[in-house]
């Protein structure tokens, strides 16, 4: 008998349709990630621990407006606004965080990052951060990392060394006071992975201080791949953006607008009702953890894990969060990942419709003209062809 009559059904097909017993090697799939992706699995080496949200039902976020007011439960705030009771609210204004002063039964969450991207942590804010009656007070933003062009295990390692160094300050009950802030792209069971990874990392992290901690994720739509004059197509790459982070477990989810730099009332509302779509006629804002048990993503989720743990180890190692980025080591970490990237999409590896493909529009911006390995800074991929 030989080696072909012993394989499974699909193999055998796929051997027969390819032309060839070397199935593996064509149907290999690159990625950026550095994770092996495997064409099919069948089975899960070792079960993952199925690790709940903070919140019961992930929040669903609308940027505040009056209409909304009736029957939106949750909002993020620029602006003060008078009398705004039995809300859950994310304060996204330094100035808004110092003057207000919640209630014992009102549930406010800062969003307002105490790290500068020079090399320090803003002390004075972070305690009069801390003095606040928030249900979390301080937030470890890695959203801006992810729209600079950083790789999911650079977020994910990034977002523990951030957090050591609050502990290095405050001490470990820090952790329970802490909101992350991710930023969730278009690689859809990659981003799913990459939220559980962090909770796995995090809780991991944590017991390292005798604790079991859970992290708190605000999760939002990435920059990141969204197009100036796309806004119909960005709408359905933020819509599977929000389905992962829901399903992955975020504990509150918010949609950037879908028309970049075009923001007006109504695109405001749709970019809300996105979440009520999917929050009420597919119910994935109640799972704890939707896809634990898929062969795949728990695949990907461990290796995800790995490599972010690596590179957090990886950091402690060589002085910390803030030394490095001082170094400017953090900074052309990124960069590195940041152009790679931005190179196959200019190559057409990474697809974005209406701008690399259908119908492909002409380079008018180099890699070097968007990039700095000296500085983090947000970069839509469409950049490169407005």
């Amino acid at each position: 008998m030989s080696n072909t009559d012993i394989l499974p059904d699909w193999e055998k097909l796929v051997q027969k349709q390819l032309k060839s017993e070397d199935i593996y090697t064509i149907l290999k799939k690159e990625n950026l990630e550095g994770i092996d992706v495997k064409p099919f699995y069948s089975s899960v080496q070792k079960p993952l621990a199925n690790l709940p949200k903070v919140e019961e039902n992930t929040h669903l976020v609308a940027r505040y407006h009056e209409s909304l007011e009736d029957d939106v439960f949750a909002f993020l705030l620029d602006q003060n606004v008078e009398n705004l009771e039995q809300k859950t609210v994310f304060v996204n204004n330094k100035d808004l965080a110092g003057h207000i002063s919640p209630a014992e039964e009102d549930q406010y969450f800062s969003l307002i990052d105490v790290f500068d991207e020079k090399g320090g942590i803003d002390d004075q804010l972070a305690k009069e951060l801390l003095a606040k009656n928030f249900k979390r007070n301080i937030c470890v933003d890695i959203s801006f990392h992810q729209n600079a062009g950083a790789a999911i295990y650079q977020q994910l390692g990034i977002a523990l060394a951030k957090a050591k160094e609050l502990i290095e300050v405050y001490g470990p009950e820090i952790l329970h006071k802490l909101i992350f802030r991710v930023a969730v792209g278009g690689n859809y069971f990659f981003e799913m992975a990459k939220l559980r990874a962090f909770k796995i990392i995090f809780n991991q992290f944590s017991k390292e201080y005798n604790l079991n901690e859970i992290p708190y994720i605000f999760a939002e739509t990435s920059l990141r791949n969204k197009a100036v004059a796309d806004s119909e197509n960005n709408l359905i790459r933020s819509t599977l953006e929000l389905a992962a982070a829901m399903i992955g477990g975020a504990d509150a989810v918010f949609s950037t607008n879908y028309r970049v730099g075009k923001s007006t009332e109504n695109s405001e509302e749709i970019s809300f009702k996105q979440q009520i779509v999917l929050a009420y006629e597919s119910i994935i804002n109640v799972f704890e953890d939707a896809s634990n048990g898929s062969y795949y993503v728990e695949d990907i989720t461990k290796q995800i894990a790995e490599k972010s743990w690596a590179l957090f180890v990886e950091i402690e190692e060589a002085g910390g969060y803030l030394e490095l980025l001082k170094q400017g080591v953090i900074q052309k970490k990124i960069f590195d990942h940041a152009v790679e990237e931005q190179k196959w999409v200019e190559e057409g590896k990474i697809k974005l419709i209406g701008v690399n493909l259908y119908p492909k529009l002409d380079v008018k911006k180099s890699v070097a003209e968007l990039y700095n390995e000296k500085e983090i800074k947000a970069v839509r991929w469409a950049e490169m062809f407005e």
